[in-house]
């Protein structure tokens, strides 16, 4: 759905002070599928704002600009908070349950406090990338394409630089030392 909605495209109305969603685009009915919500609520939420002034409200149209830069912020913040969705799932998924174990037994019945469960992870999740290693407690979407852009941009030095002028040497049978690299891909 986000990469419908970043494909989308506003038109200008009246000399440029307001804007619409381009219904015509081919990426619009998809979009608005895969959310779950019609036309007009999006293009009001994009191409409108509210002011609210003592106990009157207005509605005011916004630019297509404006109405470019609420779309880009709705993608980015629903990436966010998809992101952290996932970091979440993945935090619960990793996390056991620890409890204290009783010393005396008593057997007897006793109201469990909620001091007596703790949480702790049983593993962690950390990125390496070619800067070396880190482990963030919150992460961003936006570390998250950096991290990737990194190791492509590794991979691609590896393969077209290391790699590429070694198997030039070998086939002009040129003496050297092959040089170890680790290949990321997998």
């Amino acid at each position: 759905a986000l990469l419908h909605a970043s494909n989308l495209t506003l038109n200008s109305i009246n000399a440029g002070d307001e804007s619409e969603i381009d219904r015509t685009n081919a990426h619009l009915q998809p979009m608005l599928s895969l959310l779950g919500i019609d036309v007009d609520t999006l293009n009001r939420a994009l191409c409108y704002f509210s002011i609210v002034a003592g106990r009157e409200k207005h509605t005011r149209s916004n630019s297509k600009e404006k109405a470019e830069k609420g779309l880009l912020a709705l993608i980015k913040a629903t990436y966010g908070a998809l992101f952290s969705y996932v970091v979440n799932r993945v935090n619960e998924s990793i996390t056991v349950e620890e409890r204290p174990s009783r010393v005396g037994g008593g057997g007897g019945t006793s109201a469990r406090r909620g001091n007596d469960v703790k949480s702790k992870a049983a593993a962690s999740i950390g990125v390496l990338d070619i800067f070396g290693f880190e482990s963030f407690k919150s992460n961003s979407f936006e570390q998250l394409c950096i991290n990737y852009c990194n190791e492509a941009l590794q991979q691609q030095f590896n393969m077209f630089v290391l790699k590429n002028e070694q198997d030039e040497y070998e086939k002009e049978g040129i003496q050297w030392s092959f040089i170890s690299f680790p290949d990321n891909q997998d």
